[in-house]
């Protein structure tokens, strides 16, 4: 019997069968392996070939499916008011070009069109813009034509966003850049949310245009935060895909850093209404005026107003006259001068000056009071040659002192402050100038003269600092613009009160001194500047100035700070050259000043109704007015009022005062359907309510509440009649 070699095969399976297949499926393996290495072969192949033979060849297609990297702008920073108001910002604009050889430019059509051509472009383009008639237009644009210009301005000026979509929709216009030739420049300006308002200290910029980058700080803070301001520049490509253009940002630019200012919108209203009120009303060619917080220095406001024609001012754009003037100040000088004398004990206020009568010769010169045409002053003490302002009192004290030694008087100067570097933020700002005996112009006349403010130089802003000393307790602060810059939101840097001088004079100097400012106000040249709101103290100041080597027009000022028992605000108001009324530092100057004091104190004071003293003679129960019965009850209950009943049904309701029982009895008011309403005791606006919603037409005259009414209440409204109804109060 014979048996099987290998018992695990199926009896129905040849062993020949088998290895006839795995020797067919090693050959499909062997055949499935060459042509895997052939493929690796070829594409390693190719690979080499584009990488090393065809590389220049694959690249230049490479880049013919890529546009060359371009610039993506950064939005420059905002500025901020000190309460978080926007005050400058970005705001796009458009210059328009025409490109008269563009490819598909259709000359004979441009030409000739009725519907979509120069004659209707030009009719469009008048309409909208504005500067040249339709007959202007076209020779405008024909001009560019005849030119063959590639980048011919459509117009002089710049258009927002939506009007460029507007003017993109013109005829001809609206072919397209390839055939029109119509393109646009887009370029950032900086819109300025108020207006005129410290317009000249927060700056300009360079746009793009001008630049040919981004927009740089022309002047002001936009200058002096320009490298944090103006961001930088991000990186974009663009590449098709398909049959599109895409772009593809590589570097997201970076936006630039906003700044908070000190500035207060409220204060600089205040400030800059004043002082043009007053320029306009004394007809002067400009005026400047600051407002300072005494104890952080933080600017609140600042005006440089000037007269651009007859009765018309404006904020200056050519001179930040606050920070870069340097003119002889005049009076408000001798505060320093005699500050410098009481702390060197050279005085003291009750010292008794011969004024005589108001000319005094020195060096071949006279020294002139200005009242010497009323007779002068004669026999004065030194705080009242402050009070009065007597050039005469104040020269001879300090020559008293320093005739011999006029150094002494200089180091004086220099240890209050007067010349002190405050590393002003404003780009452009100036400096103290204080003559010197070394002074090659220094002669016997230089030292009385600087006394009362004449032969020295003294910026606004660094007068006003001084004075904000005295009101800061003798401690002089650094002026501040910026409070703090801010990124995407967040505070990355804020400034804090810098000290210039720890004490500009003595504890008991200081006494005097601000008793001496106190009385200018009270007893002296500025009475007019007395305010029964706020206490005031400062200084006035009437300057000649020099033009020509000859000293003509006038420069007045005032300067001081408010309220006087617990400083708050510093203050200088300079007025150059008015031309009518007498030049006064008081009454033209201190106006202005006393009017930003009184605003400023009626704005920052709050009072707590409820918590002051009833008035024995105050009304306890108003006169309530008819009319809405919610409202009243509302506005009664408000004002913790009672009222009897405590409510009524009816829509309207009548007040009736019970000043015996202290309460307010109401009483329903019937409005019925198709009835005229008694309206007489309501107020204008629930008079007139009720009758058009009876259907009446109403006409009234006068103001209060109604006293009568031409249809008597009652009887059938006719829709569509005329009733009258009086109201006085």
């Amino acid at each position: 019997m014979k048996t099987r070699e290998n018992k695990n095969l199926p009896a129905d399976e040849d062993p020949k069968e088998i290895a006839s297949e795995k020797s067919q499926i090693l050959i499909r393996y062997f055949i499935v392996v060459v042509l895997f290495i052939v493929v690796v072969i070829g594409i390693s192949v190719s690979i080499f070939k584009i990488a090393f033979t065809e590389k220049e060849k694959w690249e230049k297609v490479a880049e013919r499916q890529k546009r060359p990297d371009q610039k993506v702008k950064p939005e420059r920073g905002n500025i901020y008011s000190s309460d978080g108001k926007l005050m400058v910002t970005n705001v796009p604009r458009y210059y328009l070009y025409m490109d008269f050889r563009a490819e598909g430019f259709p000359q004979d059509s441009f030409r000739h069109a009725k519907s979509n051509g120069l004659d209707s472009l030009a009719i469009c383009l008048a309409g909208k813009l504005g500067n040249r008639s339709v007959k202007g237009y076209k020779e405008h644009l024909m001009r560019g034509l005849n030119q063959k210009s590639r980048e011919y301005p459509v117009y002089e000026g710049r258009v927002t966003y939506a009007d460029l979509k507007a003017i993109k929709q013109f005829p001809f216009i609206r072919l397209g850049r390839n055939k029109s030739g119509f393109y646009a420049k887009e370029m950032v300006q900086r819109q300025k949310f108020y207006g005129s308002l410290a317009s000249r200290t927060l700056g300009d910029i360079y746009n793009e245009i001008e630049t040919g980058d981004l927009p740089k700080g022309k002047n002001g803070l936009e200058l002096r935060y320009d490298s944090l301001m103006r961001g930088r520049f991000g990186m974009k490509s663009t590449i098709r895909v398909g049959r599109n253009w895409t772009d593809v940002i590589d570097e997201e630019p970076t936006t630039g850093m906003d700044i908070v200012t000190t500035i207060d919108i409220q204060v600089q209203d205040f400030t800059e209404n004043a002082l043009v009120d007053k320029l306009r009303e004394i007809d002067a060619e400009s005026g400047t005026a600051i407002v300072m917080e005494v104890r952080t220095g933080e600017i609140k406001a600042i005006s440089n107003i000037e007269r651009v024609r007859p009765g018309v001012y404006t904020e200056t754009k050519t001179r930040n006259y606050a920070v870069a003037d340097q003119i002889e100040p005049g009076s408000t000088m001798k505060i320093a001068s005699i500050m410098i004398a009481l702390d060197d004990k050279v005085c003291k206020p009750d010292d008794v000056v011969e004024t005589g009568n108001g000319k005094y010769r020195y060096a071949d010169h006279d020294i002139i009071d200005h009242n010497a045409d009323r007779g002068g002053y004669h026999r004065i003490t030194v705080e009242q040659a402050i009070w009065y302002s007597s050039n005469i009192g104040v020269a001879k004290t300090i020559l008293k002192g320093y005739e011999r030694q006029p150094e002494k008087f200089i180091e004086g100067l220099h240890r209050v402050g007067m010349d002190a570097d405050l590393n002003i933020e404003i780009p452009g700002a100036g400096h103290a100038r204080i003559r010197t005996p070394e002074d090659a112009r220094w002669s016997r006349l230089s030292l009385p003269w600087m006394s009362f403010g004449y032969e020295v130089q003294v910026p606004p802003i660094q007068m006003l600092t001084f004075y904000n000393a005295i009101a800061n307790n003798g401690k002089m602060i650094r002026p501040v613009f910026v409070k703090e810059v801010r990124e995407n939101g967040k505070t990355v840097e804020r400034y804090s009160t810098e000290t210039v001088r720890s004490s500009i004079c003595s504890r008991e100097t200081l006494r005097i001194i601000r008793e001496m400012m106190v009385n200018v106000v009270e007893k002296g040249t500025g009475a007019a500047v007395h305010s029964n709101a706020v206490p005031i103290a400062g200084k006035t100041g009437t300057a000649r100035i020099a033009t020509g080597g000859s000293y003509q027009s006038h420069q007045v000022s005032f300067c001081g700070y408010f309220p006087v028992d617990d400083p708050q605000y510093s203050c200088i108001v300079v007025i150059r050259r008015p031309r009518i009324g007498y030049p006064s530092g008081g009454t033209m100057s201190g106006g202005v000043f006393k009017t930003i004091a009184e605003k400023i104190y009626a704005d920052r004071t709050k009072i707590e109704v409820r918590s002051m003293e009833r008035d024995s003679t105050a009304v306890r129960l108003p006169v309530v007015k008819n009319g809405d019965a919610k409202a009243l009850e509302y506005i009664l209950d408000e004002l913790d009022i009672k009222t009897r009943p405590r409510h009524v049904k009816a829509g309207y309701a009548a007040g009736e005062r019970q000043t015996e029982n202290n309460l307010i009895e109401l009483k329903e008011l019937t409005v019925r359907e198709g009835l005229v309403p008694h309206v007489v005791g309501m107020g204008a606006k629930d008079a007139v309510y009720a009758l058009e919603n009876a259907g009446l037409r109403v006409n009234l005259s006068g103001k209060g509440k109604v006293v009568s009414q031409s249809l008597p209440p009652g009887q059938r409204a006719v829709k569509g009649q005329t009733v009258g109804i009086v109201l006085k109060n």
